[in-house]
């Protein structure tokens, strides 16, 4: 199981495909990760769960791909 403390500030997100699909703003909380404004193209924050993290290494790997991760990602 993935640990919030874990996630780092900057760190970049990646999808299950590899693709990336934010960079880490910090943790909201201890069950969401909201991810920084400035690397989204419709210039807003979006939050991700932590139950989505696969594992953590240099980078923050998702179980979903980038699709799945844009459709579902919330704003708020």
């Amino acid at each position: 199981m993935i640990s919030a403390d874990q996630i780092r500030e900057h760190m970049e997100v990646l999808a299950q495909d590899g693709a990336h699909v934010g960079t880490v703003d910090h943790m909201d909380g201890a069950s969401r990760i909201k991810l920084t404004k400035n690397d989204s193209a419709d210039g807003q924050h979006h939050y991700i769960p932590l139950d989505w993290v696969d594992h953590v290494d240099q980078h923050v790997h998702l179980s979903k791909d980038a699709d799945a991760v844009k459709r579902d990602w919330s704003v708020n």
